[in-house]
């Protein structure tokens, strides 16, 4: 199994990228969100992939993030959602913003990706739910500004632990900690007072 690619951008299509790995080139599958960050051709890159391996095509898709490449792995396992429709999912969130949207329980959001309605969207809430927590999304340091860069991560999960507790949605919560404008090293009380100035 190819887990990723190393080389230069040959250059870019309407949905992927060849790049050259010491003369031998790979064709790659990407969500369009990858391909406008994609380096210019004649630079760089690294591509995380997953292969797909069907008796008519071997394809590659690929991600600038591993995170994305994991979600893409995850979707797949949703009944219903093939190699294609992840890829189209993850052209329009990103794994973290999925992440969010699946916790909130908002399948109105989630439908806005090519090819998934609000039933698919509701299937794919119910079938990941279990997999993601507000901890993981929260503990992410290098995500946002203000308290997402300022505080420790147990100080941030706590503070949204506690808006959530509050009747707060998930998603409510976690934009308005990351928001909040608090010095370094600010404890869980100033963290959770900044927040609440961003909801009321």
């Amino acid at each position: 199994m190819i887990a990723q690619i190393k080389g230069i951008v040959e250059e870019t299509t309407v949905d992927g990228a060849l790049i050259d790995v010491n003369g031998v080139g790979f064709y790659i599958l990407l969500s369009g969100r990858d391909l406008a960050s994609l380096p210019s051709a004649g630079q760089p890159v690294r591509i995380y992939t997953s292969m797909s391996v069907r008796e008519d095509a071997i394809t590659l898709f690929g991600f600038l993030a591993k995170e994305d490449r994991e979600m893409f792995r995850l979707l797949q396992g949703v009944s219903g959602i093939g190699p294609k429709a992840a890829l189209g999912i993850l052209s329009t969130f990103s794994a973290r913003a999925l992440q969010l949207a699946v916790l909130s329980d908002d399948s109105k959001t989630i439908a806005n990706a090519p090819g998934i309605g609000v039933k698919t969207a509701k299937k794919l809430i119910l079938e990941l739910k279990d997999k993601f927590s507000i901890e993981d999304i929260a503990g992410d340091p290098g995500q946002g500004t203000g308290a997402a860069a300022s505080s420790d991560e147990s100080v941030m999960s706590d503070a949204v632990a506690a808006l959530t507790a509050l009747g707060y949605s998930a998603s409510e919560a976690l934009s308005a900690v990351r928001s909040a404008d608090v010095p370094e090293g600010a404890d869980t009380e100033t963290v959770l007072k900044q927040a609440l100035k961003k909801l009321i």
